[in-house]
């Protein structure tokens, strides 16, 4: 099926995918502004905090961030699965950063803070403590993560650290018993959705990726993709896969907005 349909638009590769290399993700103004903030808190090893609602393209922002990183001069540690509770969070610094983590909680703890020291001061390497999915993460874990800034006194931090998560993150970190980590904080930022003159932009990006350069995608059609997608990107790639089947089925040469709208029909019931 892949292959009929790359040959009826003339793809040279499936468009909309996500296994793009991140010299190839399109770059509109939300993203622009995320990567730019991402990029300053690791330069000045501070703590940020990067919101945005489901497949707004949190995680796509960080990996172009950090695609740009000099490896001699950083080591980024990603956390992925926030559920791992505060000793994991721990653990992963110390392993990450090549010691083997100590048994008991209370020497765990400066251990990981002492790695995080010794990786800059020693070393010459910057950390990068990226955790993904934050807004699933505890009270005691981001406590646990405002120790780990504790360093020296309050003195200038050794580490860049990164939490990347829903909106309800940032309320959270709001909450009074929170109130030592959210004056940390030098920077935040909430993603929004592409607007319009984005959305067309990205597809047409992720088109003529796939070889196509003219207009395969009418404007009603984008319009309806924007209007339904709310301008998030991995709702936009969902759509437009489902528009290219749908115009294809009925044999078009272009989406137009029947196509589209049944793509919405299908997408939007399952």
């Amino acid at each position: 099926m892949i292959e009929r349909l790359q040959a009826h638009y003339g793809f040279t590769r499936m468009p909309f995918g996500r296994d793009l290399a991140p010299g190839m993700l399109h770059r509109h103004s939300s993203h622009g502004e995320a990567v730019a903030r991402i990029t300053w808190c690791i330069t000045e090893r501070t703590l940020g905090v990067i919101t945005g609602e489901v497949g707004v393209g949190k995680t796509v922002a960080i990996r172009a961030a950090l695609a740009g990183l000099d490896p001699t001069r950083h080591i980024v540690i990603y956390l992925g699965n926030p559920k791992v509770g505060t000793r994991g969070i721990h653990h992963a610094v110390v392993v990450a950063l090549g010691q083997t983590p100590r048994f008991h909680t209370a020497t765990l703890v400066p251990q990981a803070a002492d790695a995080l020291a010794t990786e800059y001061a020693e070393r010459g390497r910057t950390p990068v403590l990226v955790i993904d999915e934050a807004h699933l993460l505890g009270h005691d874990q981001l406590e646990g993560v405002r120790m780990l800034t504790n360093h020296d006194m309050d003195s200038r931090s050794p580490f860049a650290c990164l939490l990347i998560g829903q909106p309800t993150l940032r309320r959270r970190i709001k909450l009074g018993v929170l109130a030592a980590l959210d004056q940390r904080i030098a920077v935040r930022y909430h993603m929004t959705g592409m607007n319009l003159e984005d959305t067309a932009g990205y597809l047409r990006h992720h088109l003529g990726l796939a070889g196509r350069s003219d207009t395969l995608f009418s404007d009603d059609a984008a319009a309806l993709i924007h209007q339904t997608s709310r301008g998030y990107p991995r709702a936009v790639n969902n759509l437009a896969v489902a528009s290219l089947l749908a115009a294809y089925a009925s044999g078009n040469a272009i989406v137009d907005e029947a196509s589209t709208r049944t793509a919405v029909t299908e997408v939007t019931t399952e």
